[in-house]
């Protein structure tokens, strides 16, 4: 079992940065991969990034690639999204994803979420 707990969202303004956090419990967290995905009021959840458990590949949305870069530290059990040049499009809650298939756009856990509102 993998508990999740995201952090870092806020409202910012267009072109700001932001940088979330994903503090995971649990012995295995090292085994998986890790991403973040998004939902938008009104829109289905969708993928925004993701790292294999090394941490050496990385997977992007095409919205998001050259803005967003995932990391993670292993040792602190923590992935994290910094979000540059941030746009209002970019408005949403941020979901915390680990599992096998993250790679592939579907988590076995997941976070609560934390709300990123970006205005003009």
């Amino acid at each position: 079992q993998v508990q999740l707990v995201e952090s870092g969202g806020g409202l910012v303004q267009a072109g700001d940065s932001l940088r979330l956090s994903c503090a995971a419990s649990g012995r295995t967290f090292s085994s998986y991969a890790m991403g973040w995905f998004r939902q938008a009021p009104g829109k289905e959840r969708e993928f925004v990034a993701a790292c294999t458990w090394s941490g050496r590949s990385f997977y992007y949305a095409d919205s998001v690639k050259g803005r967003f870069n995932i990391s993670r530290d292993n040792t602190k059990n923590t992935v994290y999204l910094q979000m540059n040049s941030l746009k209002p499009e970019d408005t949403a809650v941020y979901y915390c994803a680990a599992g096998h298939r993250v790679t592939q756009g579907s988590g076995d856990y997941w976070g609560q979420g934390t709300q990123v509102t970006v205005s003009l």
